[in-house]
């Protein structure tokens, strides 16, 4: 029987210590043949069938993330169904985020300019819910740093005010538990923690489907898409799909067995692999003299002041990320308290 760490090593090839899946997650083996095999299908003049590969992808998303496939819409983009949910909003809603969150899960409500947007700290979020505030968007997890919103906190105060919510979860989803039955909506992309490749992105709606207009509904959009081809579509999908964008089928192709193996992996084998080495870096950092961001139980962590080092980190074979200034390490299934201890080498000088 495989164990988590030989299944992870027959994956995953890093030939660097590789600690930024903040930015862009490995991709494994599988997934790299699975779009290898799909691309020259092509070239063949032999396509193989890549929906069904979108309809996989669909389904092991959806059990990451608790609710049925059919509240899920396949898509490429956040900023793209955070622009969806933007457009359902009326004249003057007021909409609430965190200050400083990622620009996709907000600058589509600013390219509104007939809403109000109300940016407060994200430790303050909750609490600054309040009558007539439309929606509540922030990002589960925060990219520059890896701070946690208190999610059931601001589902029970927008639940008090009469507001939804939008969760963001593209810097959680496949390391921190999201329920996304528990809110309105809820997007994701899957080039990093999900460990997919780019162009692929998940939103999911409510079972009423939101009170959402599928804008930008193409052939694809339809009940039956290979009837929907031609001129107005009939017959829109009686499920999330209706707000399926046109899919990047090669990402796609890989991107259903990139899921599959974070199922085979567990969901909470993942999370407790990825906390044990951040915990392990912050622990570090204490013997160093420094103090990072304060994001308890966060797979993210952030070192104010030490951002400049980036380069010389990546000379010497170690990726980390540059954010405000401050040092971002993001640990993953494929990393080991090996590279944590790397990593702190170097620091140290």
């Amino acid at each position: 029987m495989e164990t988590f760490e030989s299944l992870v090593r027959a994956e995953f090839t890093p030939k660097n210590t590789y600690l930024n899946t903040a930015s862009t997650g490995l991709l494994p083996v599988r997934a790299v043949a699975a779009m290898r095999a799909g691309i020259e299908s092509v070239a063949a003049g032999r396509p193989q069938d890549m929906f069904a590969d979108v309809e996989a992808a669909r389904a092991a998303f959806a059990r990451l993330l608790h609710v049925p496939g059919n509240r899920v819409a396949a898509g490429a983009s956040v900023a793209t169904y955070t622009a969806l949910i933007a457009a359902s909003l009326p004249a003057g809603a007021e909409v609430l985020t965190a200050e400083a969150d990622f620009s996709s899960t907000v600058n589509p409500f600013h390219m509104r300019r007939d809403l109000k947007v109300r940016a407060v700290p994200l430790e303050r979020i909750a609490e600054s819910v309040r009558p007539g505030t439309a929606l509540v968007a922030v990002s589960a997890a925060q990219s520059a740093d890896g701070r946690i919103a208190d999610l059931p906190a601001l589902r029970e105060a927008a639940r008090e005010h009469g507001a939804r919510t939008y969760i963001d979860a593209s810097q959680a989803a496949g390391w921190l538990p999201v329920d996304a039955d528990a809110y309105d909506y809820v997007s994701s992309v899957a080039f990093k923690w999900l460990v997919c490749p780019r162009g692929v992105a998940f939103l999911v709606v409510p079972q009423d489907l939101g009170g959402l207009d599928p804008l930008f509904a193409g052939w694809v959009a339809g009940e039956d898409p290979w009837d929907s081809c031609y001129g107005p579509v009939q017959e829109l999908a009686r499920s999330a799909r209706r707000f399926d964008e046109s899919p990047a089928l090669f990402s796609y192709a890989g991107a259903r067995h990139s899921l599959e193996l974070l199922d085979e992996l567990g969901a909470d084998a993942i999370r407790a692999h990825d906390l044990a080495l951040a915990d392990r870096f912050r622990a570090g950092l204490a013997g160093l003299g420094r103090e990072p961001v304060d994001a308890p139980g966060s797979a993210i962590v952030s070192v104010p002041g030490l951002g400049h080092r980036q380069p010389e980190l990546s000379r010497a074979g170690i990726e980390v990320s540059d954010r405000a200034g401050h040092l971002r390490a993001a640990f993953h299934l494929y990393n080991t308290a090996a590279d944590v201890d790397r990593l702190l080498d170097v620091l140290s000088g």
